[in-house]
């Protein structure tokens, strides 16, 4: 670092937004400029390092009034030219190199790069070649592996759970069957946290393939129990024993909540509709509990860059904000176990999983 200069953070969004990416924006900026440093806001994730270089220096009064506001100010890309590192690439085609170089001319002391499993795992690559890294955890799926919470989720759950509560009453009032497609690609958190919280009839996994005749007789038993009304909640990557995820139009998974209530309009006979949530999970504020995660994280980010602490992620460990390693967020996801204790507490409430007659 050039002498007389003031250190200097750089921090970037990466990935699918989340509620709580504008209040780790925050903490950082407020943070750093209390222990002395500039800092440089990146545009567009790690693509904002390449070619003409996107970015801007954050004041604290840049970042008035960001902590309750969705989405990012500094924007974020989930596409570009960072896909499975090519070591084979000169310096000037490798992106990682590339990247890495703008980072040291940037000058900056530390990158702070806030987001899921595929933003940790290139900014561990980023710090194999060289570069101050540090990770904050980001995913509604709250699938990041490495930490208890990832800031997000409790959003996407407040949201669900919400939407769970209003079909109740419209299910009930003309006896239908309602199913509720929730995110949740490769894990169920969502779907789980939701249903139990939303007293739902069936949740389904897709770390729990389901059998659609069995989520039939589940919804046939409470018909004659004289429960006229059920509700269905379903992880977008759920899937059926023996089949895969299913998928739309482009390639993008989804259609999984359409299929199940056509199945149960036939198997049942009973009037069904379908909510697809999508992206309302991702909009709108972050909930209070997610306000404070997400300032925690921002702070102790901070925290480790001035400490000199790279190539770790911050993570909430029994309540206690720590630092991992990167490699321990990377290369494989946080999935339910089919036999964790909220599994199990669903099971005994009656909550069917599919996988049973």
């Amino acid at each position: 670092m050039t002498t007389g200069k003031r250190k200097r953070i750089g921090v970037l969004t990466s990935g699918g937004d989340a509620p709580g990416l504008n209040a780790v924006i925050r903490a950082v900026v407020k943070a750093a400029s209390g222990r002395g440093f500039e800092v440089l806001g990146i545009e567009y994730g790690f693509e904002g390092l390449l070619g003409e270089r996107t970015y801007r220096m954050l004041t604290n009064a840049d970042v008035q009034g960001l902590l309750p506001r969705g989405g990012t100010m500094l924007r974020t890309t989930n596409k570009g030219h960072f896909g499975p590192r090519n070591a084979a690439l000169s310096s000037e085609e490798d992106p990682y190199q590339l990247a890495v170089k703008s980072i040291h001319e940037l000058d900056l002391s530390g990158l702070i790069t806030i987001g899921g499993e595929g933003t940790q795992r290139i900014a561990l690559e980023l710090y194999k070649l060289g570069a101050p890294v540090v990770g904050v955890p980001k995913t509604i799926d709250n699938d990041l592996a490495g930490t208890d919470r990832t800031f997000g989720f409790d959003t996407a759950l407040q949201v669900a759970t919400d939407a769970i509560d209003r079909l109740h009453t419209t299910a009930a009032s003309h006896n239908r069957v309602m199913v509720l497609e929730v995110m949740g690609r490769h894990t169920g958190w969502i779907a789980l946290h939701s249903g139990l919280a939303g007293g739902t009839d069936a949740i389904l996994i897709p770390e729990i393939p389901f059998n659609i005749e069995y989520v039939a007789n589940r919804i046939r038993e409470r018909e004659q129990r004289g429960s006229t009304f059920s509700i269905i909640v379903v992880a977008e990557g759920a899937r059926p024993m023996g089949g895969t995820e299913m998928y739309i139009a482009d390639g993008r998974l989804g259609g999984i909540g359409h299929w199940i209530g056509d199945q149960m309009q036939k198997l049942t006979e009973k009037d069904t509709r379908v909510v697809v949530l999508g992206h309302l999970q991702r909009g709108g504020s972050p909930s209070p509990y997610d306000r404070l995660l997400s300032t925690r994280y921002g702070a102790a980010a901070v925290n480790a860059v001035a400490h000199g602490v790279f190539g770790e992620m911050v993570a909430l460990r029994a309540e206690e904000i720590v630092t991992v390693p990167l490699a321990e967020a990377c290369g494989h996801l946080k999935t339910v176990r089919p036999h964790s204790d909220l599994v199990l507490c669903a099971r005994a409430l009656g909550v069917t999983f599919g996988d049973e007659p």
